[in-house]
């Protein structure tokens, strides 16, 4: 039997079982509260049933550890804490001795462009250097030189797919404009990459069947000024766009996690996703992927 665990069934993780899920006989995704868990268990995600565990980060389950023992691929989405990564911090004796008995065969954990920190804009690759600035890159950071760290101790492969920013079904500018979140924010040179949710998915199970060890950029070929999305989800609603507001002015009212974005500006390359993933992405750049988002809400002919 084939088992699959996802530590953290969050959006990327429900996209990718209900694509993929169906290459393995079973499915455990962990979530934090009883509620979450029941609602979702009570769900099918393409076909895909899901067992789901509770798992608050600071003990396991007899039921989470004997599928820890299971378990052939593990997708980590959890994100890090201040104190680590919770999932290492509880179960990584057990994942090790998953993967010395031969049955955990990959792992793939889903970081973050973020751990890159700020090149001016420059295009990056996979080997520029790590400069996080905000505390939550930092804690990826972290997060992934202990799982390379445990791959390389137990010879299991570890991916750690470096996620641009996520976009897809529920999530989009075509939704933020519809209830009036949309913001042009113009800061001169800023650029960011994006991926759409579906690709992200196309990566999770390349680097499952590849098993693919180090890190890898999953970016689209694009990376353009924020505003840009928004001005092509609103020609394709048929409405005006929100004026262009001066990062100036728009800094005194964003989040310390909003600033954070806009203090980082690079262009990251996805030649080692195509190449050795052998990823074609589906949307190469925002327009596809709006476009797509934009005919799915659309009535049958």
């Amino acid at each position: 039997m084939t088992t699959l665990i996802c530590f953290g069934f969050g959006y990327c993780a429900r996209h990718y079982v209900a694509e993929f899920g169906g290459r393995f006989d079973r499915i455990v995704g962990t979530t934090r509260t009883a509620e979450s868990a029941a609602d979702l268990a009570a769900r099918r995600f393409g076909g895909s049933e899901v067992e789901m565990l509770v798992f608050d980060g600071t003990t396991a389950s007899p039921e989470l550890t004997a599928a820890v023992a299971e378990a052939e691929a593990l997708l980590i989405s959890s994100p890090p804490t201040e104190t680590g990564d919770p999932v290492l911090a509880v179960l990584a004796d057990g994942i090790a001795a998953a993967a010395a008995a031969g049955t955990l065969r990959s792992v793939v954990l889903l970081s973050t462009l973020g751990v890159y920190g700020d090149h001016g804009g420059a295009w990056i690759d996979e080997t520029a250097a790590l400069k996080p600035i905000n505390p939550r890159s930092i804690e990826r950071v972290e997060q992934e030189a202990a799982w390379m760290a445990l791959g390389a101790r137990a010879g299991v492969p570890v991916a750690s797919l470096r996620l641009a920013g996520i976009y897809g079904p529920g999530q989009n500018a075509l939704i933020s404009l519809e209830r009036g979140r949309a913001h042009r924010i113009d800061k001169p040179g800023q650029v960011f990459n994006r991926i759409h949710v579906a690709d992200i998915a196309q990566a999770i199970e390349a680097a499952f069947a590849k098993r693919i060890a180090g890190a890898v950029n999953v970016a689209d070929d694009e990376p353009s000024p924020p505003g840009d999305p928004i001005v092509f989800a609103a020609g394709l609603l048929g409405r005006e766009p929100p004026p262009e507001i001066p990062f100036a002015e728009a800094a005194r009212t964003l989040s310390p996690m909003g600033l954070s974005f806009y203090a980082e500006c690079k262009r990251a390359q996805n030649d080692k996703l195509k190449r050795e993933l052998g990823v074609t992405l589906r949307h190469p750049t925002y327009r596809e992927g709006l476009r797509a988002e934009f005919a799915a809400r659309q009535p049958a002919a």
